[in-house]
């Protein structure tokens, strides 16, 4: 069966956008509904040519963007090492990966305003709020791709007297890539949303901020406009790490699994 090309498999999505911001534009237009209850698409893409509100979402995003990429590269890194830690040493998961899901019912409006006070507004809670968000599925996903190696070369590696350390670098963390790659773009989706949420609660600057700034003005088509923003940042980063899956599996599909 021959592969569906990109077009083929990306217009349905496309149209039902389309055909439901049409939908929406002519709901406002015939309705003649307020523009601060909800503006129309044409009027939130007003928003982006108007040079003073550009560079304030630039501004905004900018400082989202860059507290979003330090708490998902630290939870990513702590995801990883936390998950291999707890392969190796079986005592460490059986204590540690029950009390890992209790810290996921723990809401973010909770765990917010603690670190605040702890840490003060600066952009230390921030990045750790987005670090404890992000490492979970990291460590969820990492874990299951080291429990689950190929039992055919499990054997032989076993038959050759291969040790753990072997084990570990040679067939489980190859194995493993994949359902990395999962997890670091569940990671980068939530981190975007984490952001914007720890920005919301208390932040000078960044798209949470302009979120409440502009709602309080009742500008909603800025509102919306800062949406689109806090999307495309979200589907760029998880972009990039489909590429990077591709890149990664491809890699090791071709130097063996090795």
């Amino acid at each position: 069966m021959m592969k569906k090309r990109w077009f083929q498999v990306g217009w349905p999505p496309v149209a039902v956008l389309f055909s439901f911001l049409v939908i929406w534009q002519l709901a406002v237009t015939w309705g003649h509904i307020e523009e601060f209850l909800l503006p129309s698409p044409l009027r939130i893409l007003e928003v982006f040519t108007q040079a003073d509100v550009r560079a304030r979402l630039w501004m905004h995003a900018a400082s989202t963007i860059r507290i979003t990429l330090l708490g998902l590269g630290s939870g990513i890194g702590l995801g990883i090492v936390l998950a291999v830690l707890l392969h190796v040493i079986p005592f460490l998961r059986s204590g540690i990966y029950p009390l890992l899901i209790l810290t996921q019912n723990v809401p973010i409006v909770a765990t917010g305003p603690l670190l605040i006070i702890w840490l003060g507004y600066g952009i230390a809670p921030k990045v750790i709020l987005i670090m404890l968000v992000c490492f979970f599925p990291v460590v969820v996903s990492t874990l299951t791709g080291l429990s689950q190696p190929d039992p055919q070369y499990l054997n032989y590696m076993q038959m050759i007297g291969a040790t753990k350390r072997q084990m570990l670098w040679k067939l489980e963390l190859p194995n493993a890539l994949p359902y990395l790659f999962s997890g670091m773009k569940l990671a980068a989706s939530y981190s975007v949303i984490t952001a914007v949420a720890a920005e919301w609660l208390g932040a000078k600057e960044g798209l949470g901020t302009y979120i409440k700034l502009s709602a309080n003005g009742f500008m909603t088509a800025q509102v919306f406009a800062t949406i689109v923003v806090i999307v495309a940042v979200s589907l760029g980063l998880f972009g990039i790490f489909a590429l990077l899956a591709k890149w990664a599996v491809r890699w090791n599909i071709k130097n063996g699994g090795r």
